[in-house]
């Protein structure tokens, strides 16, 4: 009784070990915030203008190598124009601040979560929930991976975050004031 006790327990014993070397844990890769960056551009009828927003936290969830998941915070409250100066640019910056667009005040913070990933070569197809102003949607884009580095670039349409100010697809008679609903994210991620 006493040996088959024992034969069973290192049975055991081997079973475990040999799962424990055989699974592969998801690990959490942070992203380097410093060196990651967020470059957006909003167009209108008569022009465009262009900026920065940088993270506040974020990371991939890996397995085998291959991403499972992930979540990333953006600081709405750090949107710049980069093609603007002096007046003009604080304008333009406290404007994207305010409840016309993205209202920082109330939602300080974006998110992105990764729902599903599947890759082929260095490209992943992402499937992901986008909150802005407090609303979440469903995007999809490819995100390119290579060594340490992530980039994507995402088109996103503005009115589905309530984000109405100045779109033709809610107010008529804008004419030169128009202000298209797709604005372009071009994201760069260093782990």
């Amino acid at each position: 009784m006493k040996n088959r006790l024992l034969k069973t327990l290192g049975v055991t014993a081997i079973f475990l070990a040999m799962i424990s070397f055989t699974s592969n844990p998801i690990k959490k890769k942070n992203i380097r915030i410093k060196e990651s960056n967020i470059e957006w551009k909003g167009e209108k009828l008569t022009g465009s203008h262009e900026g920065t927003l940088t993270f506040k936290e974020g990371f991939l969830e890996m397995e085998n190598k291959n991403i499972t998941g992930g979540e990333f915070i953006v600081d709405m409250s750090s949107i710049t124009a980069t093609d603007l100066s002096g007046e003009g640019k604080q304008k333009l910056e406290g404007h994207l601040k305010s409840d016309d667009f993205f209202g920082v005040k109330k939602h300080p913070t974006a998110k992105l979560l990764i729902k599903k990933a599947t890759k082929t070569d260095n490209v992943y197809k992402i499937m992901a929930d986008l909150t802005i102003k407090g609303k979440t949607n469903s995007v999809t884009f490819d995100l390119y991976m290579k060594d340490n580095t992530a980039t994507t670039h995402l088109t996103i349409d503005r009115t589905k975050y309530n984000i109405k100010y100045g779109s033709g697809s809610f107010f008529d008679n804008l004419g030169d004031k128009t202000i298209y609903d797709d604005f372009e994210l071009d994201i760069t991620l260093k782990f």
